[in-house]
């Protein structure tokens, strides 16, 4: 297993979702895709290039980050003082029209450093499709074990708090296996406190009662 860098939110997000050797989401591909948006706003938030106000992203910081994905993800959101997604759903909207590319930037950079895996197949003989199991980097399992070492210690920081609250709002809810239904329960709780991972389970929310009035 190669030594992973300090991995961004998106990334982590990204590794603890896709099986490793599937290759496959665990969750939703849509439920992911506004996660990773959701993760990447968090984690420029965290470097303090954006702030939230009333349910609209502020760029506090233009000037690039040298992660060239979070620079693209910078260069997508409104200079400030312009907003292209007005009102108080402006942040949700922008997780939602967003979240795809977003994605990508990542799966694309990912198979780029040989953390993942491309597989191209056909359902049926027809139908593409992709895959991304894990590389040989081995980034996945050191994702999964950090993951389980939080959890064990109740998540004791903000950005592992952060991580576990888009795990929540995806339905990522087997990557939780030692925290019972209390546990998990409360951290949902704290998901309306963080406008990122709030933005990410409203969007889930409006798709799961979409299709239920269907």
């Amino acid at each position: 297993m190669n030594p992973a860098p300090d991995l961004t939110l998106p990334e982590e997000l990204l590794l603890l979702a896709l099986d490793p050797v599937r290759g496959k989401p665990r969750c939703r591909n849509r439920f992911l895709e506004y996660g990773m948006a959701g993760a990447a706003l968090a984690e420029l938030e965290l470097q303090g290039r954006i702030v939230e106000e009333r349910g609209r992203v502020a760029v506090v910081m233009p000037l690039p980050p040298e992660d060239r994905r979070l620079a693209r993800v910078l260069a997508m959101l409104p200079p400030p003082g312009k907003s292209r997604f007005s009102g108080a759903a402006g942040t949700r909207r922008w997780v939602r029209h967003e979240g795809r590319t977003v994605e990508g930037l990542y799966l694309d950079d990912l198979v780029e450093h040989g953390v993942l895996r491309r597989e191209k197949r056909r359902a049926l003989g027809i139908f593409p499709y992709v895959r991304h199991p894990a590389g040989a980097a081995g980034w996945s399992a050191l994702v999964r074990t950090r993951f389980a070492q939080a959890e064990a210690a109740s998540f004791p920081d903000r950005r592992s708090r952060l991580l576990a609250s888009f795990a929540l709002a995806v339905d990522l809810t087997d990557a939780f296996p030692g925290s019972g239904w209390r546990a998990r329960s409360a951290l949902r709780s704290r998901i309306r406190g963080e406008w990122a991972p709030d933005a990410v389970l409203r969007n889930v929310r409006q798709d799961k009662s979409s299709e239920s009035s269907n």
